[in-house]
């Protein structure tokens, strides 16, 4: 019991002191899944304390990078869920085609597959060309990746039938070409994205949006932060916008539990109706 009041009260001191150096708020993340992740790096750099990750983080800004890596969760995929992006054809694109022009917001989009793939979607649809899309991530490592719209093309084959089961129209080869080991996505779905570091636990609403998609990213916070970003999205939201969340997660206990209407169930599609 003590040493781990004792592995606790370090973990604090490493959040504390990345909180005041580098700005990176990750002091009411889930204690448990930060824990996995900070002993993980430990091991990678060769340490054996969390004491001694303090000092190397607080003195090595590229040791900082690397734990900023590990911290930020970056688990993605083209059309993750594919009976998600089934659920965006049938009950939310019929809604955005009532707007002149689409704001959408990616929280979190880690290395971009997901923002891709809406892209790929909304152009499909016939709306992607009256379409801005937001997509942002505390990690800036992970936005270069996103930004390039180059990813492995051993993952094709496997995107190729997650694009299908997604309700794709088209043939999935079409929209990038292969490069040596490298499929290079076509420039013009990257026509109408912009990519920009933004930290959900300290940053403020930066516009107005249609959806927010914020998936499988609460699930790492503590019931305060979760609170302060449903904050955020409510605040960033117009009326009858839609909040997108992970299977995992959900509105039930927030402060806006009943500012939303269920759209879907399953896959945690919300509605704000106030």
């Amino acid at each position: 019991m003590m040493q781990e009041q004792l592995e606790d009260i370090e973990i604090q001191l490493l959040l504390e002191g990345i909180y005041r150096y580098y700005g990176f708020d990750f002091r009411n993340y889930a204690l448990a899944s930060i824990k996995r992740r900070i002993w993980g790096t430990i091991e990678s750099e060769g340490l054996t304390s969390i004491s001694g990750l303090q000092e190397k983080v607080l003195h090595n800004p590229e040791c900082m990078e690397r734990l900023l890596f590990n911290l930020s969760v970056n688990v993605t995929s083209m059309f993750r869920d594919t009976s998600f992006f089934l659920a965006l054809r049938k009950k939310v694109i019929p809604l955005l085609r009532t707007y002149p022009f689409i704001r959408i917001w990616h929280a979190g989009c880690s290395t971009g597959e997901e923002v891709y793939s809406m892209a790929i979607l909304l152009h499909e649809e016939g709306l992607y060309h009256r379409c801005r899309l937001y997509a942002t991530d505390i990690n800036e490592m992970v936005l270069k990746q996103a930004i390039s719209g180059i990813f492995p093309l051993e993952l094709m084959q496997t995107y190729t039938q997650n694009y299908l089961q997604a309700g794709g129209k088209k043939s999935f080869s079409e929209y990038y070409t292969a490069a040596y080991d490298n499929a290079i996505f076509s420039s013009y779905l990257k026509e109408n994205m912009v990519f920009s570091q933004h930290n959900l636990v300290t940053d403020n609403s930066f516009n107005e949006f249609h959806v927010i998609l914020c998936r499988n990213v609460l699930i790492y916070f503590n019931q305060s932060l979760q609170n302060r970003v449903h904050n955020l999205f409510y605040e960033s939201l117009n009326r009858y916008g839609i909040l997108s969340l992970g299977r995992q997660e959900s509105l039930k206990f927030t402060p806006h539990d009943k500012d939303y209407e269920m759209l879907d169930g399953d896959e945690k599609i919300y509605r704000r109706i106030r």
